[in-house]
């Protein structure tokens, strides 16, 4: 059964995020079909509603910019993400993707004051298909400097650690703070781009090692997870389907 994707690319110019997700997908599955629109260049997938609409999921990437930002692509895609979720489409979000829909339907996302950087363990919550097969503890990359400091009304977290909310879930729709899409050389490219003390760069890098990369391999097993959810899913039966958010 092929299953159709979305892939909303929120990066700033040339980045990993799309062939990243891109890649992820595929090696889930060998029937998926994926279309990327990139965010900041004001691209958008048709709306939920529309005859053109063929998607069964969406994915939502990372990004450098911050979700409370004032851009208009941020609002366009904000208005968008609000409808699909009402439609009870599942939708995947990935570190700003996490934040981002957290915000859209109705949490709070707040600036921590320093960096989560490098391979960091978390600790899931309760039981929830995306995290089939995966550790109650479990290693992935984490890259940010905001976190959501209120769920949306209806949210259950699924994993935390000492930053906070690690994941949720809201009706069909998933946030993951940390990036389960990451290799080893996204994981080095992006911790040397910080604007951080050299000290902590190195620190950082050196914890990059074959162990840590292994390790977090467990964690990609959300993508295979996730379209299981896709082909599973009939729209209208999660408790938020229809929430005028």
């Amino acid at each position: 059964m092929t299953r159709h994707v979305v892939v909303l690319d929120a990066s700033l110019g040339e980045t990993p995020a799309e062939r990243n997700l891109v890649r992820e997908l595929e090696a889930a599955s060998p029937d998926v079909d994926i279309d990327v629109y990139k965010l900041p260049a004001g691209e958008l997938p048709p709306t939920v509603a529309s005859p053109e609409w063929r998607y069964d999921g969406v994915v939502v990437s990372g990004s450098q910019t911050a979700v409370y930002e004032d851009r208009d692509w941020i609002h366009e895609a904000t208005a968008w993400v609000r409808r699909v979720h009402a439609a009870d489409v599942p939708i995947l979000g990935i570190c700003w993707g996490h934040q981002f829909i957290a915000q859209a339907l109705g949490g709070r996302v707040v600036d921590m004051g320093e960096y989560e950087l490098g391979y960091r363990e978390a600790s899931r919550v309760g039981e929830d298909p995306l995290f089939d097969g995966i550790p109650a503890q479990f290693v992935s990359f984490e890259t940010h400097s905001d976190r959501v400091a209120e769920l949306p009304q209806g949210a259950t977290v699924l994993a935390r650690n000492d930053n906070g909310v690690q994941a949720y879930r809201v009706g069909s729709s998933y946030g993951l703070q940390f990036h389960p899409e990451y290799d080893r050389q996204t994981a080095v490219w992006v911790t040397e781009g910080k604007d951080l003390p050299e000290e902590r760069i190195e620190q950082v890098r050196d914890g990059i090692t074959d162990e840590s990369v292994a390790a977090a391999e467990a964690a990609k097993a959300v993508f295979a997870n996730f379209l299981e959810l896709t082909a599973s899913h009939q729209p209208g039966t999660s408790p938020a389907y229809g929430h005028p958010y």
